[in-house]
């Protein structure tokens, strides 16, 4: 029978295992396994089996080897992982889909509602009041809710940040649609265009409001002097004669009405009924 692994091989193994994940995937997800049993977490693993690694361990060992792996290679983008090695946390090295990953460990949770019961009833043996997202779960109010039945609760793997190639972002970026995208890039695009106009910086943004802005400018000169062009030929027509302005406007309803016009030229040439006399109205029965 081998001898048990000394605590100082088992860290030297760790380390080893951990350097050798890093180098070989470049996406990690930072997951909280806070009332994750044994059992769960081999669920887990199973259901990752082919293109994910999940590895828990203590921080002090993570964050001791990631820096040490840093050092040995000298790439500096491993410590961005450092700072999200606190509570307990594993890392699940992926290179899959970060979404799809993400998802298929949601999908692992076991119910937990711990209850005390007395006698065929739920007994509450000290005041509790109403959780809120984000806190944690006790005895206590998990039998409350239960009560009042608010259930149920569940546990498992929580993605907390997403590590990929040196660039650590939050998770809530894996369920952008790309509609998300879109509408946040016409934001960014809007705010480059305000920005060069009022700079008076060109950009591919800026550039057909620059364009219309400088075509107003030329127009304006030519109106205001001897200079002009074809397209300020027909702006000073206009501003000689104003009357032309009430032309324009009335021809162009009557041009979308079609065959309006021609319908009221038919009016105006249809003859009016003569006007009855006296006699067509009767009151010849009274000149006798």
């Amino acid at each position: 029978m081998a001898p048990k692994p000394t605590k100082a091989e088992k860290k030297q193994n760790y380390d080893s295992k951990l350097c050798q994940l890093l180098d070989e995937f470049t996406q990690i997800l930072v997951v909280n396994a806070d009332n994750v049993g044994s059992n769960q977490l081999q669920s887990i693993r199973r259901g990752l089996r082919g293109d994910s690694v999940v590895l828990m361990g203590k921080n002090t060992m993570m964050k001791r080897s990631v820096r040490m792996h840093a050092e040995k290679t000298g790439n500096n983008a491993f410590l961005n992982l450092v700072p999200l090695l606190v509570g307990n946390v594993g890392l699940i090295f992926t290179k899959g889909d970060l979404k799809e990953v993400s998802e298929e460990v949601a999908k692992y949770k076991v119910l937990n509602i711990p209850t005390k019961i007395n006698k065929g009833t739920v007994e509450i043996i000290t005041p509790v009041e109403l959780i809120k997202k984000g806190d944690k779960v006790g005895s206590s109010e998990a039998a409350l809710l239960a009560k009042l039945a608010i259930r149920p609760f569940s546990y498992g793997l929580v993605v907390l940040s997403v590590y990929d190639n040196g660039s650590v972002f939050n998770p809530e970026v894996l369920d952008l649609t790309e509609d998300d995208l879109i509408a946040k890039f016409a934001i960014g695009v809007s705010m480059v265009t305000s920005l060069s106009l009022a700079i008076s910086y060109p950009t591919l943004a800026a550039a057909p409001h620059m364009f219309v802005n400088a075509y107003k400018n030329v127009l304006a000169v030519a109106v205001a002097t001897e200079y002009s062009f074809p397209e300020a030929d027909k702006v000073k027509e206009f501003l000689k004669d104003p009357s032309k302005f009430a032309v324009a406007a009335v021809a162009a309803p009557a041009a979308a009405s079609g065959g309006a016009p021609a319908a009221a030229k038919e009016e105006e040439k249809k003859p009016e009924p003569e006007e009855e006399s006296d006699e067509e109205m009767g009151f010849g029965l009274f000149d006798e």
